[in-house]
């Protein structure tokens, strides 16, 4: 074969080269994926104290960002005062609030606390009685064990300190950042659009759509979320009161507010909440049915009511898929940043994966020469099939 001569190739080799090179460029495409998740759950972890305020800010302005543009176009106010009235009215309602529900939650809380020696008594007595080995070995086992080897050293406790206090400290920026946000709301589209603005057009009006569909995806699932977050924490809270649980107003808020990430308020409820009915003074199986009770009677009304009124089914997952985008964002932006953005990026992420694949499509019927080449290839098909029908039946 001359070296020279270009090589010549069947159709059907064009065609199965071609596939070929789209299955690489697939590979290659989950791998630079993976790799941009794990770079960008480095960059998190790392600036983990800086993030967590922004995001904090930047969800709780998607969401009062339409209130801002309803209030502003009906009284016809400049956005700084419309603004600083929604603070106002914000801080007022939450002072209300800590008025009426404080004093009451800090006497549950403080007799909570009073009777957790009891509640770690009872645990004891109940677990040596329902499995005296398993008790007297973990209790030997403990008694054994070098305790300072297990505490960390003081460098560590200062770092994690350190870090809790940054985290703490940004938190406290969270009303500056979230009210400047409010104010720049417009300011922030036109700094985007100026940064696109070094690409094609047809660049800039997929970024643009893309980045519209994931502010969208956001701001719907956490207005809805947040709202059903609040209702099922105070339907959980009146719920314990009721049958008798100790810190019921904490416990209720506390795990209705973890219900902004799906299904873990009720995962930690149910870990939490029945031991300590069952454990507490005056408990036990009876409590813990009251309890149990109250879980299913919210879940079902949040099932049944809340999720198709408010959310209607806005991102489009299943509930498995939920589950399993919690864990994966969760691990992979590490933690709780990861966990209550894993819903929205995950739509997004499905949606993007819809909108380039009809973008592929359409490419493909829209190019002739791939539409000449497929259909070389089926007939390259059909023509081998049958060349081999004739060698058997001759044979």
């Amino acid at each position: 074969m001359d070296p020279n001569q270009p090589l010549r190739l069947t159709t059907l080799e064009r065609a199965l080269l071609r596939y070929s090179i789209v299955l690489t460029s697939a590979v290659v495409l989950v791998g630079l994926v993976g790799l941009i998740v794990w770079a960008l759950g480095q960059v998190v972890s790392f600036f983990y104290a800086l993030l967590l305020p922004l995001l904090v800010a930047g969800v709780l302005a998607l969401i009062l960002y339409p209130v801002v543009c309803w209030i502003q176009r009906v009284t016809r106010w400049p956005r700084v005062t419309v603004v600083s009235v929604l603070f106002a009215a914000v801080l007022t309602v939450l002072a209300m609030v800590v008025v009426v529900v404080a004093p009451a939650a800090s006497d549950q809380i403080r007799d909570f606390v009073d009777t957790a020696p009891e509640l770690a008594e009872n645990a004891y007595d109940s677990l040596s009685w329902r499995f005296p080995k398993a008790t007297e070995f973990m209790a030997d086992t403990i008694s054994e064990m070098d305790l300072e080897s297990l505490l960390p050293n003081v460098e560590g406790i200062g770092s994690r300190l350190l870090t809790y206090a940054g985290v703490v400290v940004g938190l406290g920026f969270v009303p500056l950042y979230l009210f400047f946000a409010l104010l720049s709301g417009e300011r922030l589209k036109d700094g985007a659009r100026e940064l696109l603005s070094i690409f094609s057009p047809q660049v800039q009006t997929d970024a643009m759509y893309l980045m519209r569909l994931f502010i969208g995806y956001i701001t719907a699932f956490f207005q809805g979320q947040v709202v059903i977050a609040l209702i099922m924490g105070v339907l959980l809270a009146i719920g314990f009161t009721i049958a008798g649980l100790e810190a019921a107003i904490l416990f209720g808020l506390l795990l209705g507010m973890l219900n902004i990430v799906p299904y873990l308020g009720t995962i930690v409820g149910l870990l939490l909440a029945l031991p300590v009915a069952y454990l507490q003074p005056g408990g036990g199986l009876l409590l813990v049915a009251l309890v149990l009770s109250v879980f299913v009677v919210v879940q079902l009304i949040e099932s049944w009511l809340l999720t198709p009124k408010i959310m209607a089914d806005r991102s489009g997952l299943h509930p498995a898929i939920v589950v399993i985008s919690i864990f994966f964002w969760g691990t992979a932006l590490g933690g709780i940043i990861g966990m209550i953005l894993a819903v929205p990026l995950s739509a997004f992420l499905v949606s993007l994966w819809k909108h380039a694949k009809e973008k592929w499509a359409s490419a493909v019927v829209d190019t002739p020469d791939l539409q000449h080449s497929e259909l070389d290839m089926s007939t390259d098909w059909r023509d081998a099939n049958l060349h081999q029908g004739r060698d058997h039946r001759s044979d």
